[in-house]
């Protein structure tokens, strides 16, 4: 019975890595190619001249401009070549299909081969992509596009360094305006350090399976990896939530929505780690397998998947990086560390002989 369960958590979590690795591009493409993490800092310090009821901000750790029109008139987004690109409005959201940039910032790399219609000397043909008066999209201008960061960067990687001044261009009217900002360059953590901090936990964890589970202290054991899941699981929750407050969503139907479409693995695996967790303060049958198999899930789908911020500086969340950092270590001790004590439970469990037959 024991082999049995050993065998099936072992082939679950198979399936886990094997699911995590064929979803892992369309994950990576939600939010419009939003980075799991990035060492360059956007900030925008506004539209000017300022115009009452028109905002603009950074989301996805930088990797889009999102720009709210509340004015009451139409407002164009320029492209690259001087063309109009984008115009936002009481109308809603529409984009000039001639314009190379529609197609340009279609991924964070820029790298969409242009139509033989991109054209941005062409009269614009505008297609309406979206109601309301948000528009989000990549700008090149605001991010730094090379593989190699700016030689003053090289020179001292250890500093943070202004990369440059940025400007969009937009027109309201007749009347030209500017999104003005930032970029910096800031020094990644040293990620050796939190990987080194996370495996002495998840050791530490781990060491709740080598005590007797049939002694008090082996009762406790249990009870303590059941309030390990418990949290770890609530802040495999948490973690998408501020992923998608980060994106730009709007209200709790705009949160659940990117949940949904985009962070569903560690959505779930975080509510499943939840109810493994007080399963096993209840104390139910089969909590060995059910904690080790809840935090090999919790591990990948929600730790690993994330650990990204390990090695960088800004993180895709509306709160401190190093918050984001602690988060994501907590779970992966609390994953990895469940799951090894779960699987030491089981193995040190009492098996049941085969009847001997005369």
């Amino acid at each position: 019975m024991i082999r049995t369960l050993v065998a099936r958590a072992g082939l679950v979590a198979a399936a886990a890595c094997a699911a995590t690795l064929l979803t892992a591009a369309p994950a990576a493409a939600h939010g419009a190619d939003a980075p799991d993490g990035t060492d360059y800092r956007t900030r925008t310090t506004g539209v000017a001249p300022a115009r009452p009821g028109l905002e603009v901000r950074v989301v996805e750790a930088g990797a889009r401009l999102e720009l709210t029109n509340r004015t009451g008139r139409a407002v164009e987004v320029i492209g690259y070549s001087g063309e109009p690109y984008l115009r936002v409005g009481p109308d809603g959201v529409f984009e000039n299909s001639r314009s190379p940039a529609t197609y340009l910032n279609r991924t964070l790399a820029g790298d969409t081969a242009l139509p033989a219609e991109a054209d941005p000397a062409a009269p614009p043909s505008w297609q309406r992509i979206a109601d309301g008066p948000t528009v989000r999209w990549h700008d090149q201008r605001a991010l730094w596009q090379e593989s190699a960061p700016p030689a003053a960067v090289r020179a001292a990687p250890d500093r943070e360094h202004r990369v440059r001044d940025w400007t969009v261009p937009l027109r309201d009217g007749a009347d030209p305006l500017v999104i003005g900002g930032t970029l910096d360059w800031v020094p990644p953590p040293d990620a050796f350090s939190w990987w080194a901090v996370t495996i002495v936990g998840l050791l530490a964890v781990g060491a709740l399976g080598l005590v007797a589970a049939a002694a008090p202290a082996g009762a406790r054991a249990l009870s303590a990896l059941g309030v390990l899941l418990v949290a770890g699981g609530a802040l495999a929750v948490v973690y998408p939530v501020g992923r998608e407050l980060d994106a730009g969503a709007q209200g709790v139907g705009g949160v659940v929505v990117g949940l949904l479409s985009g962070q569903i693995w560690s959505l779930l695996t975080g509510l499943g780690a939840i109810a493994a967790g007080w399963y096993a303060l209840a104390r139910r049958p089969a909590a060995d397998f059910v904690v080790a198999l809840a935090g090999a899930c919790l591990a990948l789908f929600a730790g690993a998947a994330n650990a990204a911020v390990f090695a960088r500086s800004i993180a895709p969340v509306p709160w401190s990086p190093e918050a984001a950092r602690v988060m994501v270590a907590i779970v992966l001790v609390t994953g990895t560390g469940a799951t090894a004590a779960g699987v030491l439970r089981l193995k040190a469990a009492p098996r049941t002989k085969s009847p001997t037959h005369p």
